[in-house]
Formats: C-alpha cells, structure tokens, sequence
C-alpha cells in the first residue's frame, strides 16, 4: 500500500512539473518564431518590384463605414494618390446606414473622382463590419471589372507604393491574398498607442514573416486584405458573418482551398489604435473571442498533415494554441508551483527558474529582433518594447538570470521596508514570485476596472508600466474564455476612431 502510495506522490509530483513547464512552451514557441523570421529573406516570395504597368491588375478598394467621416476624408484622398495606375484603382465605401455626416462627405468625394469613388449605403445597417463588406461585395462582384479585391478600414492610410507591392504577388496564380504590415501611427501618439505599435511590429515583423517562411498564415490584417477575384469568388462572394473573427475565417479557408497567403512587409500602411485600457479592452476582447470561435470551427485542422495546405504542420498549430491558451497555461503554472512550494523541496524552486529563463530568452530575442528590424518602433516605442512584461515581471527575470547580485538588492530592500530577511520572509518571497506568473492577470484585470470606474488617464500608464502590457493582453484573452462560456452575444462593437492619425514616416 506504501509503495502505490509512493508512485502516486511521484506522478503527482511529474504531472504538477509539467503544468509549470506548460508555461514557458509558448516562449519555446516564440524563440522558434524568432529563427523562423530571420530566415525570411530566403523565403519572402516579394519577388520583382517593379512590375509592368499593364500587368497591374484591376483593384477594387471596398472600405465598409458606419459613422467614420472624421477618418474618411484623408484615407480617400491618400488612395486616390496611390503609385498606382488611375483606371486600374477604384474605391467604394459601403457606408453602413452612417448617421453623422459620412453622407454628405461621400456626395463631395465622389464628385470629386467621378468613376473612381463609389458611394455604397445600407438603408438599414448595424449588422456589423461582415454584414457591410458582403453588400459591397455582390455590388463589385456583379460585374466582370475588378480583377482584385482590396479589404480595408475608414481609417486606414496606404503608403503610396504599398496597393503596387500587394498586388505583384497575385502574378503567381497560386495565391490567393495577401496582407500588407499595419503600423500603429496615432499622431501624437500617447502610452497605449506606443504599445499597440511595439505589439503590431513584433506580431508582424516576427509572426507573420515566420509564417510566411513555413507557408502559413494565421490571419489576414483586416484593415489591409488584397484577394484575388477568383479567390473570392470561390469562397462563395462572400464573407463569414458567423463569428467576431472574419479575416481568420478567410485567411483559413483560403488555404485549405490550396492557395497562398502572403504578408507582404514592405507594403505599410498606417492605422489609429485604441488610446486607453478600456478602449483596447473592448477591442481585444472581440478579437479574443473570434479567435475561440475560429479555433471550435477549425479544430479538425490543426496537427492533421495536408498535401492541400500547411495549416496542419505541427509548427503552426503550437503557435496558433500556446497563444490562445497562454491565460489557461499560466493559471496552471502558477498553481502547479505553488502546490510544489507546499510540498517542500527544491522542485518548485528549479522549475521556477526553468521558466522564467525561457520565458527571458523569448522576450530578449523577441524584443531584439522587432526593434531592430523595424526602427521606426525602436525609436517610436523603444520604452514600451523594455518594459511590455511589467516592471515586476522584469525584476523577477533579473532575479533569476542575475541571483547573486539581485539578492542583496532585494535584501537590502526588505530590511529598509522593515520586513526584515528572515527564513519566512524568503519563504513568502517566494511564494510571491510564483503567485506572480498568473497574479499579473489579475492585477491587469484590477488595472481594467480601475480605469473604467475612474478613468485613470496617464495614471494608467505609470500602473501598466509595473503590471505589464503582456500581461493585460493575457487577461483580456482570459475574460473572452468567460465570455464565451457564458454564451454572450456575437455583436460587433466598434471602435472609435478620432482622426488623429500622423503622416508617413
């Protein structure tokens, strides 16, 4: 009876490991992303840039808009400038039952480039952003002169050669759409929008140009969508309206079909993001939970080899799952620690710097690769990309890959807080550090409600700065579980837009 009772301790003991262990996979995942992307010049598929004018295709620009005016008037103006041919480049804005004065704006535009800008309204709208695309869809579509269709948001601003770089990649017939590199560009920009253009450079200067070297891609940036007319077409004219995540339905479909998705990273454009931790709480939410949605409906995709497509390779769907169930890893994480704290031991301990040494590694490497990659962010961001885990989360990494050192530090800190440095305050030090792996999320969720309760303006900056962006990104994407299993309703809520989006840079 002893020894049964001793194999079970000892498998409680591996399964409680492998849980801690669970949490630094997704930063395995992430140093692998980094060696991906820096392979990505032999495997870019940009080919020629400079491509005969009457091989350029015919491009439809469809911009779907619901009360958007502020925005509207300089993106239209900026796509009617393109470095693209005039007669082979038409904008329709399919304007969503608009209330504010997108109405009167668009009867000026269109007058303004008579056969180039289209006006689109729904009588009645509030469907959401599918629902408008697809009405303006069957419009450009019911006739045989777009050869390609370019998906887009009202404020979203092309570099002038960014519509010309996108489309010389449907010259190979095998693909079926590409995505040009989002960039963050609020003018002037305030501390959240410093993040969200560090996130968007990591996610796409290193995420998206990896995917491009294993040849697939999780998403289509649906503010810059290109597809080809036969691509659309044979998804059925249309977009999914099913779920809060159209571009991964699209993009996901559009490979299984056993075409190309391409991320084009010298094609820029530029977008106005979310300004606050409410705003990106809103936003981030809905993405969260198109991605649950997405991941139901194509689980049968994932880890399952195909000659049609890459989606199946094993390398894919780690990225696409440590990054959904990161929240869920960390929750596990923490508490397989903790546990192990109680039982005693140095288990919990070498597991503990296990992590976080992996865990440093990914965010160092990460970190390096996008600010060097992308010097507009580093000089733009360079702050936000130091401090994205959280001052709190950095001590500890510095704690674990610099222990002799950080000792005194913390004991000399603990003395002049009165705390004293005695066995038990090292032992709830510790227990602290492991609480921490997923207390950051809820110390972000804190942060959240603060902020709605209050509006905590530059104060919450200075309170991410110590819980961390991670951090509050892994705790909306927990709140979406929530959500989800709760069974809340599928509604598109917009974000606002304020037309405070800087020039090129």
């Amino acid at each position: 009876m002893a020894s049964v009772l001793d194999r079970l301790a000892d498998l409680g003991l591996w399964v409680l490991s492998i849980f801690v262990l669970l949490g630094a996979l997704p930063n395995v995942v992430a140093i692998v992303q980094v060696l991906l992307a820096s392979l990505h010049r032999f495997r870019d598929h940009y080919g020629d840039d400079d491509v005969d004018v009457d091989d350029l295709p015919r491009v439809a620009v469809l911009v779907p808009a619901w009360n958007e005016s502020a925005v509207l008037r300089f993106s239209i103006d900026r796509m009617m400038t393109m470095d693209y041919p005039a007669d082979r480049l038409q904008l329709a804005v399919v304007d969503d039952a608009s209330t504010d004065e997108t109405v009167e704006l668009m009867t000026d535009k269109v007058a303004q480039y008579p056969g180039r800008v289209l006006h689109l309204r729904r009588e009645q709208g509030g469907q959401g952003k599918a629902h408008t695309l697809n009405h303006g869809l069957r419009v450009v579509l019911s006739d045989d002169w777009a050869q390609a269709i370019l998906i887009t948001d009202a404020d979203v601003v092309f570099e002038p050669t960014a519509v010309r770089r996108m489309t010389r990649h449907l010259h190979d017939e095998n693909v079926g759409a590409v995505t040009a590199f989002i960039k963050e560009a609020s003018d002037p920009p305030d501390w959240m929008n410093r993040y969200i253009g560090y996130e968007y450079a990591a996610a796409q200067a290193v995420g998206r140009r990896a995917q491009n070297v294993v040849r697939a891609q999780a998403c289509l940036a649906g503010g810059a969508q290109l597809h080809s007319r036969r691509n659309l077409e044979d998804l059925g004219g249309q977009i999914d309206t099913s779920t809060l995540a159209e571009d991964t339905v699209t993009t996901l479909l559009t490979q299984l079909a056993g075409r190309k998705v391409i991320f084009d990273g010298n094609a820029h454009c530029l977008a106005e993001e979310p300004g606050g931790i409410v705003a990106l709480w809103k936003q981030r939410l809905r993405w969260g939970r198109g991605n649950l949605q997405v991941a139901r409906r194509f689980s049968h995709v994932f880890f399952r080899p195909s000659r049609m497509h890459r989606l199946g390779r094993p390398w894919f769907g780690l990225n696409w799952w440590c990054t959904l169930l990161l929240p869920a890893f960390m929750v596990l994480s923490s508490i397989a620690l903790v546990v192990l704290w109680w039982c005693g031991g140095n288990r919990a301990h070498l597991l503990f710097n296990l992590l976080w040494i992996t865990n440093s590694l990914g965010f160092v490497l990460t970190t390096s690769f996008t600010l060097l990659i992308d010097s507009g962010v580093a000089r733009r961001s360079w702050r936000q990309a130091l401090a994205f885990p959280g001052l709190i989360s950095l001590t500890v990494m510095m704690w674990v890959l610099a222990p002799r050192p950080m000792h005194h530090v913390i004991r000399w800190s603990c003395q002049w807080l009165g705390l004293g440095w005695s066995p038990l305050t090292r032992s709830l030090l510790a227990l602290a550090a492991y609480t921490w792996v997923c207390g950051c999320m809820v110390f972000a969720w804190l942060l959240y409600r603060l902020d709605k309760a209050f509006g905590l303006g530059r104060a919450g900056g200075v309170l991410l700065f110590v819980v961390g962006y991670g951090p509050l990104l892994c705790s909306i994407t927990f709140a979406s579980y929530v959500a989800q299993a709760r069974g809340a309703a599928t509604t598109w809520d917009k974000t606002e837009k304020t037309g405070k989006l800087g020039v090129l840079r």
